[in-house]
């Protein structure tokens, strides 16, 4: 069966090509008649407009490139789901690649994505160097989905963020309510300036309370349930004071949840265990983790807005931050405990694996 063309539907509804194209692109001058004749006829043909086409004249794929660094990650999976969702209610289609800052294929994405004409790029990343890769490809409109604390970079930055520093403030206030006075805050990663703000936000309200705190650091590029479990099983192995442990994000939380069940530890009744990021597993029955809560639908609605606007805008040089606020969700992960009780060491029982 022969490909139907613009010029055929032109034939058909007895008008012209710019005519067609006009319709399909809901041009004002069209009259709803003519643009209800002109779309009967594309959906009985099978009519579909050739995008390729239609960007050279318009200069617009209506296309975004979408770059997360870990897909598995459940945090990035819903984030681009909800991105797709929110580009398609725009008329945009979604490109998805799988990239981070420092990665040495990260700038042939960029490249890729050049070429394929998309309109613009939403890069999520926590790495201090974001801002830097955004920069160098400053002539294609960007967003950051993620923090940037590079000195002089985040001020000339387009970006999404939710305010870690409260975040991590809201823990520790948290954890200081229930009683808890020497914590673990568990998974912070150099070279990331999320966690460098979740952290700072944690310590410092801690401080201020008069909580201790231990900080283990993930060396790892990725918060993974693998990593909060190594890093547990680290802490696990020798008497231990603290009465809460705080992990830098629901996938170490799990971790953690892994090398306690390993080691005899019950949660909460020995230990209290918080999160970060409220990733779909944390609901589940037999985690029913207590965290910190990104609003996942809302960070990807306000970047897919801020990067479509400037997309449409003509101005330059004008650059855009915004801070989505976190939420604390309480489940069963954490108690409240006798703040003047004395602590009694844990003395975990290592099953070594």
């Amino acid at each position: 069966m022969q490909r139907v063309t613009i010029k055929d539907i032109a034939k058909m509804a007895g008008v012209s090509v710019t005519t067609v194209s006009r319709a399909l692109n809901d041009a004002p001058e069209i009259s709803p008649e003519t643009r209800k004749c002109i779309l009967r006829l594309c959906q009985e043909t099978g009519y579909r407009a050739n995008l390729l086409a239609r960007s050279l004249i318009s200069s617009r794929t209506n296309v975004i490139g979408v770059i997360p660094p870990d897909i598995s990650n459940p945090f990035h999976a819903a984030f681009s789901l909800y991105i797709e969702m929110y580009a398609k209610a725009r008329d945009y289609q979604v490109m998805l690649c799988s990239g981070r800052p420092g990665d040495g294929r990260i700038d042939e994405l960029f490249d890729f994505l050049i070429s394929q004409r998309v309109d613009g790029v939403l890069l999520l990343s926590s790495s201090s160097s974001a801002g830097d890769l955004l920069k160098a490809h400053a002539a294609l409109p960007s967003v950051l989905v993620g923090d940037c604390v590079t000195e002089g970079t985040g001020s000339q930055l387009n970006a999404v963020s939710v305010d870690n520093c409260i975040g991590g403030r809201m823990a520790a206030e948290y954890l200081h309510q229930l009683g808890h006075r020497q914590v673990v805050y568990l998974g912070f990663r150099a070279g990331s300036a999320t966690h460098a703000l979740r952290h700072r936000g944690f310590s410092l309200r801690a401080e201020e309370l008069g909580m201790q705190v231990e900080t283990l650091v993930n060396p790892g590029r990725s918060s993974t349930i693998e990593s909060g479990h190594q890093l547990a099983r680290q802490l696990f192995q020798k008497p231990f004071q603290q009465t809460a442990v705080f992990a830098a994000s629901d996938s170490a939380a799990l971790g953690v949840m892994a090398a306690a069940d390993e080691c005899g530890i019950a949660i909460p009744e020995e230990l209290s265990l918080m999160g970060y990021d409220n990733i779909d597993y944390a609901a589940l029955p037999n985690i029913r983790l207590t965290t910190i809560a990104q609003p996942i639908p809302q960070l990807a609605r306000a970047s897919v807005k801020l990067l479509l606007d400037l997309i449409d805008s003509e101005s330059a040089g004008e650059y855009t931050r915004k801070f989505l606020l976190p939420t604390l969700v309480e489940r069963r992960t954490c108690r409240a405990i006798s703040a003047g009780r004395p602590m009694q060491q844990k003395i975990p029982h290592i099953n070594h694996i």
